[in-house]
C-alpha cells in the first residue's frame, strides 16, 4: 500500500506496478465495513469495479485508467471532475475513485457497481457524516452479511433449508483453511465416485452407503458455490469445474446403479441411459428458452405476468421450484431410494418424476413463447444456432436451400425429423438399412430446419428435437441390438456427447461463443453421429463389432472433446465465472 499526494502522483506510481497485478485506489477518508472494499476490490470477473470511496482495476483497464488520471492533471488537478459535466453524468460518487469510474466509463470500460446492501462504504466530508458512516458500520455485522450471500438466493426447497443453513459455514470454515472452491469441487466428484463405487457392489450395505455419500458430495457440491461467493474466488478453472463435475457425477451414479443391479441379476443399464437422456433433454429446453429470450427487448407474455404475480405468493414458489425436481429435490430422491429400495425403483422413480417436471416446463415455456411479443436479437439467433450442433450434413443442405417454407417452420421440421428417425429406429426391423435412409431423410430436414437463423418465436425448440433425436435413436438401436454390453457402450456414447453439449452451453453462458466449427465437423454434428450409428447397426447387427464400434466412437468422441474443452477452459480467453447452475 503507497499513499499518493495527488492524481498525478498516483499516475507515476501506477507505472511501477508491474503490468500483469490488479490495482485499487481508495480515498484515505473512507469507512466502512471491509467485505464492502472485498466486493468492490477483488472480485475477478471484472475489468474494474467500484464502490463509494474506491476503484479498482484489472490490467486490461489500467492503460485507461492511467490515462483518466493524467487528464485528471493536466485539466484541473487533483480531485477535480475528469469529465465535462455538460457531456456526461455528474458521478454518484464524488471522490476522485468515483470520478475516476465515470470517465473509464466513458472511455468504454465497463465498471462494475456492487450492491451492497446494508453494508457501509462512505466518504465523509464532516465531522457528522463521519459519527454517521462510523455508526453505520457498527450496526451492521458484516460477517453475518458476507455469510447470507454466500447463499444464492434463487435455490431449490431442499438445499434453501436443509442443506445451505449448514453448509455456509463449512465453506466459512474451508475459506479460513485457504481451501479453494476448487478443492472443494473435486471432493464432492471424488466422493460421488466413491458413493457409485458402492452401489457398484449391489449389496445392502453398499446402497445404504452410496445413498449417504451422494448426499455427502451434494453438501459439497453446496459449498463449492458457498465458498467462492464468501471469498470471491471465481475462476475460470472453477467454471468449468463447476459446470461439468455436476454431470459426471450424476452419470457415474447411474452407472454404478446398472452395475450394482447387474451383480443382482437384474438388468436396468437401458432405464439409467434412458434417465441420463431425458434429464439431459430437460436441460436443453431450459438452456435454450434461455438463451432464446433473455436478451429479448420486449416481453408482453401473460404467461410470464401470471409467473411474476405467483411469486409474491411465497407457497406458490416452493411449489412450482419442487415441481421441476431440482438437483437437490433429485439427489435426495436418488440417495434415499437407493439406500431403502433397488436400483430399478430408482429409475422408475427418475423417469416418472424427471417426466412429470420435464412437461410442467415444457408447456410454460410453451405459453410464453407463443403469447410473448419480443424481437429476437441477432446474438440469440446465433447461440440457437450454435446449440443445434449441426455437422457437415446438415450445414450442406442448409447452404443449398432458403429454408423451410411457410407452411414448414423450423421447430416443425426438425420434429418430423425427429420423429422419421425415432421411429425407424423403434419399429423397421433391427438392422435394416431402411433405417439409414431415415438418417439421410433426418439430416436432410435438420438442414432445412437450420438453414435460415432462427428468429421465431418456437425456433428456441429445435436444439432439443435434435437431442431428442440423437440420444433416443442411439439408446434405441443399442437396445435392440440384443448384443453384449451394447447399451452401456451406448451410455458411454451419450455421456460423451451430452459433455460436448453442456461444454457448448457454458461457452455461450460465458459469452465466449460456442467451441470452434473444426471440433463440430471432427465430431460429426448431431445428425453426422446419428447417422453413423444407424449404419453401424446395419453393418454389423447382432455381432459384437457394434458394440466394439460404439465404445470405439465413445472414446474418440471423449478425447477430441475432452482436449479442447480442457485448452479453453484453462486458457485465457476463458471467462472469469463461477456457473450458478440451473434448478433443474
Amino acid at each position: 500500500m503507497v499513499s499518493a499526494a495527488d492524481a498525478g502522483d498516483a499516475a507515476a506510481l501506477l507505472t511501477d506496478v508491474p503490468a500483469d497485478h490488479r490495482v485499487a485506489l481508495v480515498d484515505p477518508r473512507f469507512v466502512g465495513h471491509l467485505h464492502a472494499l472485498r466486493l468492490g476490490l477483488t472480485d475477478p470477473r471484472f475489468p474494474a469495479a467500484t464502490v463509494p470511496g474506491a476503484l479498482t482495476a484489472q490490467p486490461q483497464a489500467r492503460p485507461a485508467l492511467v490515462r483518466a488520471l493524467e487528464r485528471t492533471t493536466a485539466a484541473v488537478g487533483a480531485g477535480a471532475p475528469v469529465v465535462d459535466p455538460g457531456t456526461g453524468p455528474a458521478p454518484e460518487d464524488p471522490t476522485v475513485p468515483g470520478r475516476i469510474a465515470v470517465a473509464l466509463e466513458a472511455e468504454g470500460v465497463a465498471v462494475q457497481r456492487p450492491a451492497l446492501g446494508s453494508l457501509v462504504a462512505a466518504v465523509p466530508t464532516d465531522p457528522e457524516q463521519q459519527a454517521a458512516a462510523v455508526a453505520g458500520v457498527a450496526a451492521v455485522d458484516d460477517e453475518a452479511v458476507r455469510l447470507r450471500n454466500a447463499v444464492k438466493s434463487r435455490d431449490g426447497f431442499f438445499t434453501t433449508f436443509c442443506i445451505s443453513p449448514y453448509s455456509r459455514y463449512i465453506a466459512r470454515w474451508c475459506a479460513r483453511r485457504g481451501l479453494t472452491p476448487n478443492q472443494v469441487t473435486t471432493a464432492s466428484l471424488i466422493t460421488a465416485l466413491i458413493a457409485a463405487g458402492s452401489a457398484a457392489t449391489g449389496t445392502r450395505g453398499g446402497y445404504i452407503a452410496a445413498g449417504i455419500l451422494l448426499l455427502v458430495s451434494f453438501v459439497l457440491d453446496c459449498t463449492d458455490g458457498q465458498l467462492a461467493r464468501y471469498s470471491l474466488q471465481y475462476s475460470t478453472m472453477g467454471a468449468w469445474l463447476d459446470a461439468t463435475f455436476d454431470r459426471a457425477k450424476e452419470y457415474a451414479y447411474y452407472a454404478g446403479l446398472a452395475i450394482g443391479a447387474a451383480r443382482g441379476g437384474d438388468d436396468v443399464w437401458v432405464l439409467a441411459l434412458g434417465a441420463m437422456v431425458l434429464q439431459a433433454c430437460r436441460h436443453i429446453v431450459d438452456f435454450s428458452f434461455n438463451e432464446a429470450n433473455h436478451d429479448s427487448v420486449a416481453n408482453t407474455s401473460p404467461t410470464a405476468a401470471l409467473s411474476d404475480a405467483l411469486d409474491n405468493v411465497g407457497w406458490t414458489v416452493w411449489v412450482r421450484r419442487i415441481i421441476v425436481l431440482p438437483i437437490g429435490e433429485r439427489w435426495a430422491m436418488i440417495a434415499v431410494l437407493t439406500a431403502l429400495t433397488t436400483p430399478r425403483t430408482v429409475f422408475y422413480a427418475l423417469l416418472i418424476g424427471c417426466a412429470l417436471a420435464a412437461t410442467y416446463t415444457l408447456v410454460g415455456r410453451l405459453l410464453r413463447s407463443v403469447t410473448r411479443k419480443a424481437r429476437r436479437t441477432e446474438r440469440a439467433a446465433r447461440a440457437l444456432a450454435d446449440l443445434a450442433d449441426s455437422g457437415p450434413l446438415a450445414q450442406a443442405v442448409a447452404s443449398l436451400v432458403h429454408g423451410p417454407k411457410r407452411a414448414l417452420t423450423a421447430p416443425a421440421a426438425a420434429l418430423i425429423g425427429a420423429l422419421v428417425m425415432v421411429g425407424a429406429a423403434l419399429f423397421l426391423p433391427y438392422g435394416s438399412w431402411l433405417t439409414v435412409v431415415a438418417a439421410a431423410v433426418y439430416f436432410v430436414l435438420s438442414g432445412f430446419a437450420v438453414a435460415r437463423p432462427l428468429r421465431r418465436a418456437l425456433d428456441w425448440l429445435v436444439p432439443p428435437f435434435f437431442r431428442a433425436a440423437e440420444y433416443v435413436t442411439i439408446l434405441v438401436l443399442a437396445a435392440r441390438s440384443d448384443v453384449p454390453h451394447a447399451v452401456p457402450a451406448a451410455f458411454g456414447l451419450v455421456s460423451a456427447v451430452a459433455y460436448h453439449h453442456y461444454d457448448t452451453v457454458y461457452r455461450i453462458r460465458g459469452g465466449t461463443g460456442a467451441p470452434p466449427q473444426w471440433l463440430v465437423r471432427t465430431i460429426g454434428g448431431h445428425e453426422g453421429r446419428t447417422a453413423l450409428v444407424a449404419v453401424l447397426a446395419a453393418v454389423l447387427t447382432h455381432t459384437s463389432g457394434f458394440t466394439t464400434a460404439l465404445t470405439a466412437l465413445a472414446v474418440a468422441v471423449a478425447l477430441v472433446v475432452l482436449v479442447e474443452s480442457i485448452r479453453f477452459w484453462v486458457s485465457s480467453s476463458a471467462p472469469a465465472v463461477h456457473d450458478e447452475g440451473e434448478l433443474a
